[in-house]
């Protein structure tokens, strides 16, 4: 069954895509905890970050969170967060990377 992700990509539900390239896509977030936040998506369905293979070369997931952070105007600063399983709040079994900016973020998060 595809998760949300995957079906986000195929054009079956809607969303904001406000990046695509060969790798990965991003869109805006539904329910945003900062005024800028945006999930990275790979197009591969991987189920999370315990999934990435050992080999291979996922730095495609930081170059389009520099891309997009830059187009977003968040000069300042931006925060990226992957979750990995239930107890720390993954939602969707598709690996992505929240980026968040727009205002100062707290420390320690969670």
């Amino acid at each position: 069954m595809p998760t949300l992700f995957e079906r986000i990509l195929a054009r079956e539900i809607p969303a904001e895509i406000i990046y695509e390239d060969v790798h990965c896509f991003a869109i805006r977030d539904i329910d945003p905890k900062a005024p800028v936040h945006v999930l990275i998506i790979p197009r591969d369905p991987i189920p999370g970050v315990a999934a990435l293979p050992e080999s291979g070369d996922h730095q495609y997931l930081l170059n389009a969170a520099k891309v997009i952070a830059e187009k977003e105007g968040l000069s300042n600063g931006y925060r990226l967060v992957i979750n990995q399983g239930d107890d720390a709040g993954q939602t969707v079994p598709h690996l992505h990377v929240h980026l968040l900016g727009g205002r100062k973020l707290g420390w320690p998060p969670g």
